[in-house]
C-alpha cells in the first residue's frame, strides 16, 4: 500500500479540485477541454458556488502532492445531478491522476468521504458512473454501493450506511 495523507482542501488547491472534477468525467475520446466542460450547463452545477453548506472535499497527498480528490455536495428535485437520489443524500465525486491509478488511493479517498459523511449526519451516499468504467464500478461494488439507476448513460449507485 503506498504511504497517502488525507485531509480536506485548502483554498490554495482549488484549481487541483477542478482538475479533479474534470478528470472525474469518464470520456474517452474527444473529451471537451477543461473550462469549457466544467463550464457546460448540464457540469457547473458540480462546481458552481463551492463552498456552500454540505459541500466537502479531501485531497489525497504522496510526498506531499496532491494525486487525487474525493468530494459531495447535495442537490435538490429542481437542481439534480446525474446521481441523484434525493435532497438528503450527497452525491460523490472522486478522481485520481493517471499516474496514481490502481494503487489503493481511490480506496483511501472513498473510506475517508464515506466516514466523513456518516459523521456529518447523512444516512447514505451517491454516485454517477459510467457502466464502462470497470475500475470505477469494481471499487463501487467492493465498498457496497448498489445500483439505483440510470441517468442518461450514466449509472447512479447508493451506498446505505444502515445496511
Amino acid at each position: 500500500m503506498v504511504n497517502i495523507t488525507v485531509r480536506t482542501m485548502e483554498e490554495h488547491e482549488y484549481d487541483f479540485f477542478m482538475d479533479m472534477q474534470y478528470e472525474s468525467i469518464y470520456i474517452l475520446q474527444n473529451k471537451p477541454p477543461k473550462d469549457e466542460l466544467l463550464n457546460a450547463s448540464n457540469i457547473k452545477k458540480y462546481n458552481e458556488g463551492w463552498g456552500r453548506k454540505g459541500d466537502k472535499v479531501f485531497i489525497a497527498l504522496k510526498e506531499n502532492h496532491p494525486v487525487g480528490a474525493v468530494w459531495y455536495r447535495l442537490f435538490d428535485e429542481n437542481n439534480q445531478g446525474y446521481g441523484f437520489v434525493d435532497d438528503h443524500t450527497p452525491e460523490l465525486g472522486i478522481a485520481v491522476l493517471p499516474e496514481y491509478r490502481a494503487q489503493g488511493i481511490g480506496r483511501i479517498l472513498m473510506d475517508a468521504a464515506i466516514h466523513q459523511a456518516q459523521l456529518d449526519g447523512y444516512k447514505a451516499l451517491s454516485l454517477s458512473v459510467d457502466p464502462e468504467n470497470a475500475g470505477a464500478l469494481r471499487l463501487y461494488n467492493h465498498l457496497g454501493f448498489k445500483y439505483y439507476g440510470v441517468s442518461g448513460t450514466s449509472w447512479t449507485m447508493k451506498l446505505d450506511f444502515s445496511k
